[in-house]
């Protein structure tokens, strides 16, 4: 499907958080967009912006009357928005179980997981906190994480979807800021999906507007 008579999309974004996720969706998809940057704080919780998320937080993408938040949400929509670029496998297909695991696990029990573990919340976890919890124990998740990349280039049949850019993008960053540890498996499996021209790009794009953002005022 064409997108050339579709409203432009704006991504709402920051290139210190998960929106650089986004970014490299949108470079993916060849998607003609605009990006309006918030900086934390005020900006993100200006009555405006609320009005779009009320969560105040970034990425955001907003598509005439849509809006679409959280960074998985934001890829699935963009891959089906694409689907010439085939980021997504076929409904019915296993592939596309597969593709809905994954999406579904970085979005619940790894962001839950890791987010705790950087906090200090599980150095007294309990028994029954871990049958609460959603994400079980830390070695659940990086067991369960191990098993999904190990020995193999995507996750989801012979070719990139939203989901490897997802987990690898998860994967790349957790290991740098230590939310997961660096196993040859991870390094093995991301490292050449980081790589890609849309992925190399969106950095480029995201480390100039750090820059920009960070400069001195002269």
């Amino acid at each position: 499907m064409s997108t050339s008579h579709q409203p432009k999309l704006r991504f709402f974004s920051n290139p210190r958080s998960r929106a650089r996720m986004v970014r490299w969706m949108l470079e993916e998809c060849g998607a003609d967009y605009e990006t309006v940057n918030l900086e934390f704080g005020p900006e993100m919780k200006s009555p405006e912006y609320l009005a779009l998320n009320p969560m105040g937080k970034v990425p955001a993408l907003q598509h005439g009357d849509a809006v679409v938040t959280e960074t998985g949400a934001i890829l699935a929509y963009l891959a089906e928005l694409f689907p010439e670029k085939q980021l997504a496998p076929a409904m019915g297909s296993p592939e596309r179980a597969s593709y809905l695991r994954w999406l579904f696990f970085v979005a619940g029990p790894v962001e839950a997981v890791t987010t705790a573990r950087n906090e200090g919340w599980l150095a007294v976890q309990t028994h029954q906190q871990a049958i609460s919890a959603g994400f079980g124990r830390f070695d659940d998740v990086l067991n369960t994480l191990l098993h999904a990349v190990a020995g193999k280039r995507y996750v989801c049949g012979d070719h990139f979807t939203a989901a490897d850019l997802y987990l690898a993008s998860y994967i790349g960053w957790s290991m740098m800021d230590g939310s997961l540890p660096k196993r040859p498996e991870f390094e093995a499996y991301a490292t050449p999906l980081l790589q890609r021209a849309a992925s190399v790009r969106a950095d480029e794009i995201d480390g100039d507007m750090q820059a920009a953002a960070t400069a001195p005022v002269v």
